[in-house]
């Protein structure tokens, strides 16, 4: 997948379009990421043990990831990203407008 858990991302598709956030969890064999503050659901939570108060929760739902592309710091804006083999064997990731190591 073009994304880590970790990156700073921008959605272009879908209700959340523009928002920026960070990748919590990455599905790749669901093809979706988790971003903070993105796709917030709400959920009906019963009291447990572990959370004594129950009520209604808010928390973020996964996304498809071809909807996010990776924010560059260097360019200040979202980019595609490419794949490029260093010498000793390492691939690492590239942004296509730049070149820079996004890694």
């Amino acid at each position: 997948m073009h994304v880590k858990k970790g990156d700073t991302v921008v959605v272009i598709a879908g209700k959340d379009k523009g928002k920026k956030g960070k990748v919590l969890e990455v599905m790749p064999k669901k093809d979706r990421v988790l971003v903070e503050g993105v796709n917030m659901i709400t959920k009906h939570q019963k009291p447990s043990p572990q959370m004594q108060q129950g009520g209604i929760i808010h928390q973020e739902g996964p996304i498809h990831a071809s909807n996010v592309m990776v924010w560059s710091k260097a360019d200040k804006k979202a980019v595609r990203v490419g794949y490029k083999i260093l010498d000793n064997g390492e691939k690492i990731r590239v942004s296509k407008k730049s070149g820079e190591a996004i890694d």
